[in-house]
């Protein structure tokens, strides 16, 4: 483990970011068509009950990465191959990230700029930070955290003021049933973005303060999700539910429909500072859980070595994942979700607690 320690306000914002991330550049729950923000809220139920599992996991192991508590509760052999799909788990979800910004910058920015040159400058700064360690990354989320906040909050006035909300695009509400809704929040929002909150079963046991984990991580999460399901609803409520399902970045899309006397319009750069630093931290968190676990599974003392390697497999994979941005999306959404986000954020995490419930149960008889 890294010897560094970071703070509960630290963690806070780290998980606050985490979660906005990708969540604000992607379209979520949209099989719920107009209900698509009550499946984020389910959606986010359902992240905090999975945080819990990963808290419950960290009070039986606090001071040992999960690396070393999955070799305990499985057996040395078994322990590190499921630690190794974790990591390589980590490391993918990370460059998938990062061809989301990507694809978002050459859409939007730099059409005549390749892809691969755009992800290999973010993932510079990525590899950069991640370098210097735990502490830094998280003194790096406090000033984005401000920078966040501040826009957000000048972004909602606008669309405001600017009259572009339509409440009755948010009716019917449950037009559909229930069903949908359901449906949604099984196949996508319980694991993108609430259920990712996993990266931090890693950083975990750097909190100085562990008897407030809980608390605040619950409030990351709780915070996090109003705010989805808040921006969700003006999204279908200024662009409607065919154009937002059509979107490939829908909150860029409603931020480009302000227009405020005659000249405050065109803010989709300014706004688009804020997502691509939430990119920047969510990649960031990944790209460090899979190399301080990479690190620890084999005994590397200096994790500097690991971050160059590691770095030019997620750029590569960023690329490689799919042809096309429609594909990458279909992808993420369709097939990701229950392939490998169900296992690796409920169906293991669960049976581990399980097992880490009963085997200290044995010992507190013994004793």
């Amino acid at each position: 483990m890294e010897k560094a320690k970071i703070n509960t306000t630290q963690l806070f914002v780290l998980i606050f970011l985490f979660e906005m991330g990708s969540a604000l550049l992607i379209p979520l729950g949209l099989d719920a068509k107009q209900d698509a923000w009550l499946a984020i809220l389910l959606g986010m139920i359902g992240g905090l009950f999975l945080f819990l599992v990963y808290y419950g996991l960290y009070r039986y192991y606090p001071d040992i990465l999960p690396t070393e508590y999955m070799q305990k509760l499985m057996g040395k052999f078994i322990g590190r191959i499921l630690a190794f799909l974790y990591l390589a788990y980590f490391l993918y979800i990370a460059s998938r990230v990062l061809r989301d910004f990507g694809e978002m910058l050459v859409t939007f920015a730099y059409t005549e700029t390749p892809l691969f040159i755009i992800n290999a400058l973010l993932l510079l700064t990525v590899i950069y930070t991640v370098h210097k360690g735990i502490e830094v990354l998280a003194r790096t989320g406090e000033l984005l955290f401000v920078l966040l906040y501040v826009l957000a909050a000048i972004g909602f006035i606008l669309v405001i003021v600017s009259g572009l909300i339509d409440i009755n695009q948010l009716k019917p509400f449950l037009g559909d049933g229930i069903a949908p809704v359901l449906k949604a929040v099984f196949s996508e929002t319980w694991y993108i973005p609430f259920g990712e909150v996993i990266a931090f079963i890693m950083i975990l046991p750097y909190v100085n303060k562990p008897k407030k984990i809980k608390i605040v991580g619950l409030s990351a999460l709780a915070l996090s999700g109003v705010n989805l399901v808040v921006t969700t609803a003006i999204n279908i409520a200024v662009l409607g539910v065919d154009i937002t399902s059509r979107s490939q970045f829908p909150l860029l899309a409603t931020i480009q429909s302000i227009q405020l006397a005659e000249f405050l319009e065109r803010l989709d750069v300014f706004f688009m500072v804020t997502l691509i630093s939430g990119g920047f931290l969510k990649v960031s968190i990944y790209f460090y859980a899979a190399v301080i676990g990479l690190s620890d599974l084999f005994k590397v003392k200096e994790t500097s070595k690991l971050v160059y390697p590691m770095g030019i497999i997620v750029l590569m994979l960023s690329i490689i994942i799919a042809d096309s941005y429609p594909e990458h999306i279909r992808e993420g959404l369709m097939v990701v979700p229950l392939y490998m986000h169900l296992p690796f954020q409920v169906i293991i995490p669960v049976l581990l607690l399980l097992i880490a419930v009963l085997k200290n149960k044995k010992k507190t008889k013994k004793q």
